[in-house]
């Protein structure tokens, strides 16, 4: 099941909504008890082998976070499940994958005879790593109580449960157990439908009309321009970030209209001034999971320059190499990790720069770095990025152009009178897609920082948001991250 669905927006979401409500007045656990009911049912549409394995997953830790709780022999413990949690992860991401046939030949593909049958698990990176986190907790004392019934809505809790963003055992338990935030609350809901309503429309409108344009680019490289391949990389930027930030949105919205406040997991990332700014701001429940469970045990800063950027560049190999079995991840996570640590050591220079300049330059770099995370090749990302350096032809595609006519623009040039504009101005459905993104991304207080604001323009803005996505609902798009 997915947020962008006729069965969740119109049936599943309404009726956990007031069941959960209805069920906190009658006990206290019913609450607890409709957040694991209703996760796993969300859960369960992934397949019956998925939903197995998450079962199993969460059995399994249970019994060792009680062990732990109780047992001398905590370290070893904790030592054992960790590691076969990180084991059962490197499993499904790359049991498919680490044949020689795929290494060797890049346009290996999921149809292979040796990778046909697999699948992998929806959202394993996500519960696993909150797994650990509340094993975690529970070794070193965060939690003293381990209760099946908190550590089973911890994990279920469904608008986090595939995608995140990822929130500390602590702050989700002591939420879900305070008597305070039982009770229908308007304002939250009000804010919640606010947040949904945005992030669906990035979804649904601007993420997926960018998808048609990156689709076109990369199924189509021997043609494309090297303008087309431009647009290519700009269009997977603003794909990628509005499909998650989107994603997250919802996620965070759903949470808030019963009460429960999920941390942030994107920070305005395109405003950024440097790399390391950059990953302060993007997937920012992961960039703190990565820094507290692998950089910091690895020493963090403490021992050196040499140490810290070592230090610096295990942790973005290993989060290349969490995206996926491909050296274009790995890639993506030297040169990411590569850029910050050069940022360190030049940092005095290039802090005399204008934040204009600094900005061109991050921004440049990251939209050259998703391109790579986008390609099935490095040979693939060499060719686009050839042409794009080449720049020897600017012309637009008509293909790429078509790519940002939706079913409705006909009717909106009509009723915003731009008609005329359209039949003067070639791709002025490009343009028009672009300046949005581009504004944005770049203007606006993110929605995050702008939860709580509930005055008419916004909630006008955010009703009209909801009525234009939800006419856009047919067949589902998966969320990019649902790979990972």
């Amino acid at each position: 099941m997915q947020y962008n669905s006729f069965l969740f927006i119109l049936l599943f979401l309404p009726m956990f909504l007031l069941a959960y409500f209805a069920g906190n007045r009658i006990t206290k656990k019913s609450g607890r008890w409709l957040i694991i009911l209703s996760g796993l049912a969300f859960y369960y549409f992934a397949g019956m082998e998925a939903f197995s394995l998450l079962i199993i997953s969460v059995a399994v830790n249970y019994v060792f976070a009680l062990l732990i709780s109780r047992n001398k022999a905590a370290k070893l413990l904790f030592i054992f499940i960790l590691a076969a949690n990180v084991g059962l992860l490197l499993f499904y991401k790359y049991c498919g994958f680490l044949t020689a046939a795929k290494m060797i030949d890049p346009s290996a593909t999921t149809t292979d005879p040796v990778l046909k049958d697999f699948v992998m698990p929806l959202g394993i990176s996500f519960f696993t790593f909150q797994q650990i986190m509340y094993v975690a907790a529970v070794y070193s004392k965060e939690i003293d109580r381990v209760d099946l019934i908190d550590y089973a809505a911890y994990i279920m809790f469904f608008p986090k449960l595939i995608m995140g963003p990822m929130v500390e055992p602590v702050d989700l338990i002591s939420q879900i157990n305070n008597p305070k935030l039982r009770k229908i609350n308007g304002d939250n809901i009000a804010s919640g439908l606010k947040l949904f309503s945005f992030g669906l429309f990035k979804k649904l409108v601007l993420a997926d009309t960018f998808t048609h344009a990156v689709t076109w680019g990369i199924g189509n490289i021997e043609v494309a321009t090297a303008a087309d391949m431009i647009l290519t990389m700009l269009s997977y930027t603003f794909e990628i970030y509005f499909d998650f930030s989107g994603y997250t949105d919802m996620a965070i919205g759903i949470s808030k209209m019963i009460n429960i406040e999920l941390p942030m997991n994107f920070d305005s990332p395109y405003m950024a001034t440097s790399i390391r700014d950059f990953w302060k701001r993007w997937h920012i429940s992961l960039t703190k999971f990565f820094t507290k469970y692998i950089y910091y045990p690895l020493g963090g800063s403490k021992h050196g320059k040499i140490r810290t950027y070592v230090n610096i560049m295990i942790v973005f190999l290993i989060s290349g190499l969490w995206h996926g079995a491909n050296f274009t991840f790995i890639l993506w996570g030297a040169i990411h990790g590569g850029l910050q640590v050069l940022e360190r050591m030049f940092d005095k220079y290039l802090a005399k720069l204008s934040d204009v300049v600094r900005w061109m330059y991050t921004f440049g770099a990251v939209n050259v770095l998703w391109l790579l995370f986008r390609s099935e090749s490095i040979t693939q990302w060499n060719k686009m990025m050839c042409k794009i350096l080449a720049f020897q032809d600017t012309a637009i595609s008509d293909e790429m152009i078509d790519s940002f006519v939706l079913p409705e623009t006909p009717l909106l040039f009509r009723v915003l009178h731009l008609t005329t504009a359209d039949d003067l101005v070639r791709g002025l459905s490009l343009l028009l897609f672009m300046f949005a993104a581009f504004a944005i991304c770049l203007i606006p207080e993110n929605n995050y920082r702008n939860r709580n604001k509930r005055n008419a323009a916004n909630m006008i803005l955010a009703a009209a948001a909801f009525v234009w996505s939800f006419l856009c609902l047919g067949s589902e798009s998966v969320f990019v991250y649902f790979n990972f």
